[in-house]
């Protein structure tokens, strides 16, 4: 079966395969297809996406997917919906968090099989079965490239033994999280345990993303938390909220500031705590 799939705009992650469109609204002279899949990772693509299906039905059955429409997601198929190299191999969160939809859209945690790839995206790795995580340790350690996670990994549930077997992979990059004032402390103690095991603060693949801009948040406090991510032995960048309110134009250009790298290295560097 020939099956289109179109995503509204290009990320590191998109596929690349003959046949994957993308931003294409509408079909080209020879596409031809059994079926066509939209896929939408954000919300603000929502209304593109229903236009395209109009477009591409005269092709084939459109289906519209992905995270965007808060429908629950199946089982990870490699290189279909993302990139090779990127794999999932677990879906879902025990945690409730105000601020996610993941629980809500993809229920608290299920595993799945463990494919090959080394880019690891799932939603909380960490939260799985000790059986779980030694498939997906031992699946790493045989691809040829450096492991990533970026998808999320939850300081809270790092232990010395975790940390050993991060450290025996030697990953390119992992990245944590820091949304709440109660995850400050086990930031703390997760990064200690990291670089007991070997990793070092200066290298930057200790990565750490801090939730800015929510209501009642400030610059003060926003800057002190990517202070304290970064004293915690990660390197901290900026992750701005979003809801359906428009966002404010100050938020944003803060947001920019600290969710760049060579930015955000220089400003560590300096000691210049300013938005």
């Amino acid at each position: 079966m020939k099956i289109i799939r179109i995503f509204p705009s290009r990320t590191k992650a998109t596929p690349d395969d003959p046949d994957v469109r993308v931003g294409q609204v509408s079909p080209g002279l020879f596409d031809v297809a059994d079926e066509v899949h939209i896929s939408v990772a954000f919300t603000w693509h929502l209304e593109w996406a229903e236009l395209a299906a109009q477009n591409w039905r005269h092709v084939a059955p459109v289906r519209i997917g992905g995270p965007a429409t808060g429908e629950r997601s199946g089982d990870f198929v490699p290189g279909f919906y993302m990139k090779r190299g990127y794999v999932i191999t677990s879906r879902g969160c025990p945690n409730n968090c105000w601020f996610c939809s993941v629980p809500h859209r993809e229920g608290r945690l299920r595993e799945l099989p463990v494919t090959d790839g080394w880019i690891v995206t799932d939603d909380n790795l960490l939260a799985c079965s000790h059986e779980h995580l030694d498939r997906v340790f031992t699946m790493l350690a045989k691809q040829s490239h450096r492991a990533q996670f970026v998808g999320g990994l939850e300081a809270r549930l790092m232990t010395p033994e975790l940390a050993r077997r991060f450290a025996d992979l030697r990953p390119k990059s992992m990245y944590f999280a820091y949304d709440e004032i109660d995850d400050l402390e086990p930031l703390v103690q997760a990064g200690k345990m990291l670089i007991n095991a070997g990793f070092s603060k200066a290298s930057h693949i200790m990565r750490c993303y801090v939730l800015v801009g929510y209501d009642g948040d400030t610059f003060t406090a926003a800057i002190k938390r990517l202070y304290e991510t970064w004293r915690a032995g990660f390197f901290p960048m900026a992750m701005l909220y979003r809801d359906e309110k428009p966002r404010n134009g100050e938020w944003i250009r803060f947001n920019r500031m600290w969710a760049r790298p060579h930015i955000v290295g220089a400003k560590l560097k300096g000691g210049v705590r300013i938005a």
